[in-house]
This record gives structure tokens, C-alpha cells and sequence, in this order.
């Protein structure tokens, strides 16, 4: 056994190297950071070959004394902290003072300074003296040659397109944390990024592009210690990776399983398949409440009440995602002029929205984002609905609010939530495109023109057309309301005729294991047979449903968890499933008011953008958008 003895001071570095210096990526992080800390108004980024050639990173902040430029290449030498208090509430980017002496160690490098008040500048490389430099103010930090002292690591680095990439990640993080920071990025000498100084919407649309700024809900949340803001896309925006995902703690980028887990959970029942939400979310509290210390690249990071954050940020996504914009779809009105030559047509009149509402307003942390579904149509012109059928839309919309959906007070002698019948047919003498409210009175959503191949419900509101796909938008209203009953005792629709059907063995088994759970949903099952089995009750919400192929459904999913308390966990999948085959069908054909009342609904339910299954409910084309298809006014 060989005799223990102390490493050289170099030998520890290169090994400190391993955990801080893993590509060229991490070597612009810690520069970055220090010029960050070090109160820099502006940070410029050159790069060649991918940051394997050379990273230089320049900064206005207030630079290194010529005493302490040696110390800053040592390895624990830091000005951010002093004692543990300092440790427990840290408040800069870095603080551990290993960064720079692991860099040295494994790259040629060199630091320029002029501290603030000195005469001139000061230069230093590892392992020699300060010499006098010429700089106006501020830190210059040169890094080249990565790895060229250990060359079996230079061979696990990527190409230099790849590198750079990881290099062009670690800037946008850090332009993202810091928009009030001008920052510039060169690579092999052409600028890949200019950002002046700008407000945080301004910065997230020039970093993550304007269609995600678009296709984003602004997010503010306060719970007094906590507070969250940023953006989060709408699920139609989602990406196939998590490329487009920055969560950031007291402006520190970090990649934490627990702020991940919360933000999926909040989009769990409105995101599609494996897809991935893309978002921009600044965390913000105590920092005694949050220990950063627990890994060398301080991108993990371990919360003191973990369980409180988590549902702080679950919530205050969630609560962003749930306002549907089926409720806001034509805030936004167009101007009243049509475009040049581009007339109306016979009979208009004058349609409008709210004149409060025919500006977008700006968007930013403390403003509105405007719907992304009528963001296109602003400058559209308006249109009119004959005004000789106010009446008659009247008197459609209180027959339909009448027939139509009426799921809590029951107004079907059976309790049904399935659609009416042929009762509410429109008035004698009203032409199926023209039932609607008065001029000014348009909902979100407009009024309905009929329907297309039994699938699509078409509509016009002022921004437009909209189209809506009946059993998507049916499935989310169901789901939403099923999730609201199913807390208490469910109304429950006896079945006149009980339901009687062949089932599996499998089948069986789990409605005799699962008798209390089918209850509690509202579902009353007994066997008829060895394998039959009866079904005298359902949810009635459901009562419009087909039956047997409800109840098959829903015990394929108690087979495959039959424990109560993992049906408890995946309460909300069941009721997705006793909403599907709850819907209505295509080529199911509507009524104008049963087509109207859905459209009411939608505008009345949480997250009606999407259904259960994460697909679109709706779309808006505008009229700028049908003028353009159409060459009107060309």
C-alpha cells in the first residue's frame, strides 16, 4: 500500500475540473456568473469553435483589485461569502470560488481587470505575476485551448457545432435570468445574439420567439414568501422535447425534479400524448428557504419545504392554464373599416365586440396576454348580422339555454347530459345562419351557422369563423363537470330497461372487486348471469351514454389497478373515460340552438381548449385571414 500524501495543488484542480469543467458550456456558466455578480450593466460573448478554441467573456461590472487577481485564480477564494450564515442565504450566482482555478487548470487563461478607481488595468495568467494591461473598465476573462494539458478529456467533447450549442443553452439561460443585462454572443466572429437591456416579455420573445409569446399564458402568483411569474404555452403549443423548458430560483437556472413534476401535473389532463410544455418560469423566495449548495455545478438545488413549493407551483400553473379562451375568443374586435376595395357584402350591418376590448393589449408580466387564437385576427374587418333578426336570436338563445346542457338542476325529466331532443327547434321563419343575440351582444365564441360532415360545428363571432369539433369540446365540458359531482354523491339516472350484457371472466371479477369504487361514481352493477352482468344505474350526467360500452370501458381500467387507493389516484383518468363515451358522436346531428348552447358551455368550463386527451376543441380564422385567402382588397 502506498503511503498517503498530500496531492499538488495542480493535480487537485484538474480533479475539481472533472465536476465544474465538463465542456465548454460550463466554463462560460461560471464566467457568466462571476461578471452577473460582479454587477455588470453589459456582458460580451466571443466564442471560436464551438468554445473549444477560445471563450473570451467581457464586462462593465467593477472588476478585480490588482491585489486580488492572484487570489481569484486559487482554489476557495471568494468574495461572495464569509461565514455559514452567508452560505445559508446566498444571494449570488457563485459562491463556492473554485470555478476559475478548475478553468486554469485544465485551459490557457488569463484575466484583465481595472477595479473601479484604479489608474489602469492589470493583467494575470495561472502561475505568474500581474502585469499592467490596457482596459477601460471591467473584467475580460480569456479561456483557450480547453483541455489542451489533458488530452483524453478534449476526446470525449462533441463537435464543435454540438459544443457550441450547449454554449448558446448556458447564454440564453443566463439572458433569460437577467433581462435588464445587455448581452451579446459571437461565434467565430459573426453575432449570433444582441440583446439590449429590455422588459422580461421583450427578452423571453427574443430568446424563445415570438409564435411561444404568443401561444403563452402570462403566470403571476403571490403566496407571500412565494412568488412565481413568467410564462407557460398553451398545450396546443407543445414540443416533442424539453428543449424550450427554463426554471429558474432567485434567477438561478436549474433543473429540479420536484418544479418539474408540478408543472407536468398541472398540465396533465390538457396536454396530448408524450408531448412537452414550453415554458419560462422565474421562482422567487426566502434564500435561507432553498439550499443551492448540493451539487459542484449549482444547477441542482434542495428546497427546506419542498411539499409547500410544490403546491404552490402545481396551483398557480394550473390555476393559468384552466381559463379557457373559448370564454375570451372575441375580445378583440376588429377596426370597423374593411380593407381597401374589400366591401362588405349584401345585407351587413355592423357586428362589434366591447370597444373596450379592440386593442391587444402589450404584453408583459403585469398585462394580459391576448388570446393566441385571435391574436391574427386584429386587424380584421368587421361584419354584420342583419339586424331585422334580433328578435328572433333572442328568442333561439332562451329556448336553447332552456333545452340544452342544464347538467346540475336536471332540466330532463331524466337527468341526462346527452343532447336534447328535436324540441328546440329554431323559430317559424328564421333562416339557420341568422340566429344570434343583437349587434354588440356576440359571446366569445359567436353564434352558430350550421354544422360540417356531422364532425365540425362552424360559428361566426366578431374576430371571424370559428370551428369547433363537437365530441372534443362535449368530452372537456363533461369531464369538468364530472369531476365537480363525483366529489360529492353523484345525481344518479335509474335505468328504465336495465342493461344487460355479456362480459369476460376478467370483467366480472373486477365489478365484484370494485362494487363500493362503481358506486361511489355513480354506477349500480350486479351480475345477471355467470357471465352477465345488469346494470340497473349510472351517473346521470351519462345517462345518454351507451351503457355497455361505458361500463366494459371503465372495468378494463379498474382491472389493470384494482386497489382502492391507486383508483383513488387515477380518479381523473376514469372520469376522462366515462366522458369520452359520454360525448356526443359524430355524425350526430345538432339543432342551431343545441349547436349555440354547446358553444355556451365551452365558454363557461375550465380548459375548454382542449379535451381530455390534450387535442385542440376549437380554432379561429380570422377575417384578415379568410380576406388574404381571398384576395379582397388586392
Amino acid at each position: 500500500m502506498p503511503h498517503i500524501h498530500r496531492l499538488s495543488d495542480l493535480l487537485v484542480n484538474q480533479i475539481a475540473a472533472g465536476e465544474v469543467v465538463e465542456r465548454p458550456a460550463s466554463v462560460l456558466k461560471e464566467v457568466l456568473e462571476n461578471a452577473v455578480d460582479a454587477g455588470a450593466r453589459a456582458i460580451e460573448v466571443q466564442l471560436e469553435q464551438g468554445g473549444v478554441r477560445r471563450i473570451r467573456v467581457a464586462d462593465d461590472g467593477c472588476g478585480i483589485a490588482r491585489d486580488e487577481l492572484a487570489l481569484a485564480l486559487e482554489r476557495h477564494a471568494t468574495s461572495k461569502i464569509t461565514t455559514l450564515d452567508d452560505l445559508e442565504h446566498v444571494g449570488t450566482m457563485g459562491f463556492r470560488g473554485e470555478a476559475l482555478a478548475a478553468i486554469a487548470a485544465v485551459a490557457r487563461t488569463s484575466i484583465t481587470s481595472r477595479a473601479e478607481g484604479a489608474s489602469h488595468a492589470w493583467r494575470i495568467e495561472a502561475g505568474r505575476e500581474p502585469e499592467p494591461a490596457a482596459l477601460d473598465h471591467g473584467t475580460v476573462v480569456d479561456v483557450a485551448d480547453l483541455y489542451y494539458n489533458t488530452p483524453a478529456r478534449r476526446k470525449f467533447l462533441k463537435t464543435d457545432a454540438t459544443e457550441f450549442a450547449h454554449c448558446d443553452d448556458m447564454f440564453r439561460r443566463v439572458a433569460l435570468a437577467r433581462p435588464d443585462i445587455g448581452l451579446q454572443l459571437a461565434h467565430n466572429g459573426r453575432v449570433i445574439h444582441r440583446l439590449p437591456p429590455s422588459p422580461p416579455p421583450a427578452r423571453v420573445a427574443a430568446l424563445m420567439g415570438d409564435d411561444f409569446l404568443q401561444h403563452a399564458r402570462e403566470l403571476q402568483a403571490d403566496a407571500g414568501v412565494l412568488r412565481l411569474a413568467g410564462f407557460a404555452s398553451l398545450p396546443a403549443y407543445s414540443r416533442a422535447s424539453r428543449d424550450a423548458q427554463y426554471f429558474f430560483v432567485n434567477g438561478r437556472f436549474v433543473r429540479d425534479k420536484l418544479l418539474a413534476h408540478a408543472v407536468r401535473e398541472a398540465y396533465a389532463d390538457i396536454l396530448h400524448g408524450a408531448r412537452h410544455p414550453a415554458y419560462a418560469l422565474f421562482l422567487e423566495l426566502d434564500p435561507a428557504g432553498v439550499d443551492v449548495n448540493v451539487h459542484p455545478a449549482k444547477i441542482e438545488v434542495r428546497f427546506r419545504e419542498s411539499r409547500a413549493v410544490h403546491q404552490f407551483v402545481f396551483h398557480a400553473v394550473r390555476r393559468t392554464l384552466a381559463e379557457s379562451g373559448a370564454g375570451r375568443a372575441a375580445e378583440v374586435s376588429a377596426p370597423a373599416a374593411t380593407a381597401a376595395g374589400a366591401g362588405p357584402g349584401p345585407g351587413a350591418g355592423t357586428l362589434q365586440a366591447s370597444p373596450a376590448s379592440s386593442a391587444v393589449p402589450q404584453a408583459g408580466f403585469g398585462s394580459a396576454m391576448p388570446p393566441p387564437s385571435v391574436a391574427a385576427g386584429t386587424q380584421a374587418a368587421s361584419r354584420s348580422w342583419p339586424p331585422a333578426h334580433a328578435q328572433q336570436g333572442r328568442l333561439a338563445m332562451e329556448s336553447a339555454s332552456r333545452a340544452y346542457f342544464d347538467f346540475a338542476a336536471g332540466a330532463r325529466e331524466a337527468g341526462s347530459a346527452g343532447l336534447p331532443g328535436r324540441s328546440a327547434e329554431r323559430p317559424s321563419g328564421t333562416h339557420p345562419a341568422l340566429v344570434e343575440a343583437p349587434a354588440g351582444e356576440a359571446p366569445p365564441l359567436g353564434y352558430a351557422l350550421g354544422q360540417l360532415h356531422g364532425i365540425y360545428i362552424l360559428a361566426q363571432n366578431a374576430a371571424g369563423l370559428v370551428l369547433v369539433d363537437m365530441h372534443a369540446a362535449h368530452e372537456r365540458i363533461l369531464y369538468e363537470k364530472l369531476k365537480t359531482v363525483i366529489d360529492g354523491r353523484p345525481a344518479v339516472q335509474r335505468l328504465l330497461i336495465p342493461a344487460v350484457f355479456s362480459v369476460g371472466a376478467k370483467d366480472m371479477a373486477a365489478a365484484e372487486e370494485c362494487t363500493e369504487v362503481l358506486v361511489g361514481m355513480g354506477f349500480e352493477i350486479a351480475a345477471a348471469g355467470p357471465q352477465e352482468l345488469l346494470v340497473r344505474s349510472v351517473p346521470a350526467l351519462l345517462a345518454s351514454a351507451p351503457v355497455a360500452e361505458l361500463v366494459r370501458e371503465l372495468l378494463q381500467e379498474l382491472r389493470e389497478f384494482p386497489a382502492t387507493e391507486v383508483v383513488t389516484a387515477r380518479r381523473n383518468e376514469l372520469l376522462a373515460t366515462m366522458a369520452c363515451h359520454g360525448a356526443v358522436r359524430a355524425n350526430r346531428q345538432l339543432t342551431l340552438p343545441e349547436m349555440n348552447a354547446l358553444l355556451r358551455d365551452m365558454e363557461a368550463t375550465e380548459r375548454a381548449d382542449q379535451c381530455n386527451h390534450g387535442r385542440p376543441t376549437w380554432t379561429q380564422l380570422s377575417l384578415a385571414e379568410l380576406d388574404r385567402f381571398f384576395m379582397r382588397g388586392q
